[in-house]
C-alpha cells in the first residue's frame, strides 16, 4: 500500500511541473515515466488489496470473538447475578424468619412477666387491704369494748350513787343540804364517767384513724410500684420497685 501513495505522489509532482500548453489548461509530460508509475500502481494495487481484505477478515473475526466472549461473559454474569440473588433473598427469608421468631419470643416472655408481676401486685395489694381491713375491725371493737365497759362501769358508778344518795336521803330526810351534796356528788361522778368515756372514745378514734393512715400509705406505694411495673412493661425496660 505504501508503493501505490509514493506512485500516486510522484505521479502527482510530474503533472505539477509539467510544462503547459500556452493558451490551454494542458501540460506536457513525459509519457514513459507516468506509464512506469502507472504499472508500479496496477503491480501494487492486488497485493495491497489482499492485504486490506486479510485485515477486514481478521478484524470481522476478531468482532465476533470479541462478541461472542462479550455475550459468555454477559450471560455468566446474570448467572451470576441471579444465583447471588436467590442467594441473597434465601438468606433475607432466614433472617426474617429467625428475627420474627426471636420476636415473638421476647414478646411472649415479657407478657408472662407481665402478668407475673401483676398478679403478684394485686396479690400485695388485697393482702395490705384485708391486714388493713383486719387491724381496723379489730382496733374499732376494742374501741367499742372499752367503750362500753367505761360506760357501763359508769352507769354502775351512777347507779351506786343513786342508790346511796337515796338511802342517805331517806335517812337525812330532814337534812336537804346532805342531800344535794349528794346529788351533786353523784351528778359529777356521772359526768367524770362521760368524760372518760368520750377521752376514751377519742383516744380510739385516733388511734384507728392512724392506723388506717399507715395503711393508706401502704395502698399508695403499692399502687405506684403497679403504676411503675406497668409503665415499664410499656416501655421495655426493667422495672425499680424499690421506694
Amino acid at each position: 500500500m505504501y508503493r501505490v501513495f509514493e506512485a500516486l505522489d510522484q505521479l502527482v509532482t510530474i503533472v505539477e511541473e509539467a510544462r503547459g500548453v500556452p493558451m490551454t489548461a494542458s501540460c506536457v509530460v513525459p509519457r514513459g515515466d507516468v506509464l512506469d508509475l502507472l504499472d508500479d500502481v496496477r503491480d501494487a494495487l492486488p497485493g495491497e488489496m489482499d492485504d486490506a481484505q486479510d485485515v477486514l477478515d481478521h478484524r470481522d473475526q476478531m468482532i465476533s470473538e470479541a462478541q461472542t466472549t462479550a455475550t459468555n461473559t454477559v450471560s455468566g454474569a446474570e448467572a451470576e447475578a441471579q444465583r447471588l440473588v436467590t442467594a441473597a433473598r434465601e438468606e433475607a427469608a432466614a433472617t426474617v424468619g429467625g428475627a420474627k421468631s426471636q420476636a415473638d419470643r421476647m414478646v411472649a416472655e415479657a407478657a408472662q412477666r407481665a402478668e407475673q408481676i401483676m398478679q403478684r401486685a394485686h396479690a400485695d395489694a388485697e393482702r395490705a387491704v384485708q391486714a388493713g381491713q383486719d387491724q381496723h375491725d379489730g382496733l374499732v371493737d376494742r374501741g367499742q369494748h372499752e367503750q362500753e365497759r367505761l360506760i357501763a362501769a359508769g352507769r354502775a358508778a351512777h347507779d351506786r350513787s343513786v342508790a346511796d344518795g337515796r338511802a342517805e336521803q331517806a335517812r337525812l330526810v330532814s337534812q336537804s343540804e346532805v342531800v344535794q351534796a349528794a346529788h351533786a356528788q353523784s351528778a359529777d361522778i356521772l359526768d367524770e364517767a362521760h368524760g372518760e368515756a368520750d377521752r376514751l372514745r377519742a383516744e380510739c378514734d385516733t388511734y384507728v384513724d392512724g392506723k388506717l393512715a399507715g395503711l393508706e400509705d401502704t395502698l399508695t406505694k403499692t399502687l405506684r410500684t403497679v403504676g411503675r411495673g406497668r409503665t415499664s412493661l410499656r416501655s421495655g425496660a426493667v422495672a425499680d420497685y424499690r421506694e
